[in-house]
């Protein structure tokens, strides 16, 4: 089995789990307590979002502010230029900022949303086939 769980401290919990959901990530309850909510977006694909005080107990080290600086970035892939801007529309409404452009090449169309903490989620549409058509020009 391959997968990969994602933890990200966050400053409201709640909030934080709401704002997910709008996005579409569901719930997986075996992992989820007080401290720490398992969102679910793929059978390979899950992020805890732990409360700032629950990640700093197994760690010595200060969570940073992912609102003020450069942190890794994730993209999470779905079928369709319409369910992208459905994802990001619904992200926005939910108090999700939308911090640079839509990038439309002709094989990609992605655009970006940061969570209500400062981390930052591509929504893309792939198009493998045409990528490999102009990779090998």
């Amino acid at each position: 089995m391959k997968q990969i769980f994602i933890n990200i401290p966050v400053s409201e919990l709640e909030k934080s789990m709401k704002f997910y959901l709008e996005l579409g990530f569901t719930i997986n309850p075996l992992f989820t307590d007080e401290q720490q909510k398992c969102m679910v977006w793929s059978d390979s694909i899950y992020i805890m979002l732990q409360s700032r005080q629950f990640a700093n107990t197994y760690l010595d080290k200060t969570a940073i502010d992912a609102s003020k600086y450069q942190m890794p970035s994730f993209t999470l892939p779905v079928e369709s230029i319409e369910h992208v801007n459905e994802i990001i529309n619904k992200g926005i409404a939910a108090g999700g900022v939308e911090p640079v452009l839509v990038i439309k090449e002709d094989f990609m169309y992605l655009r970006s949303i940061q969570d209500i903490d400062g981390y930052m989620w591509g929504v893309m549409c792939l198009d493998t086939e045409k990528f490999k058509i102009l990779k090998n020009k």
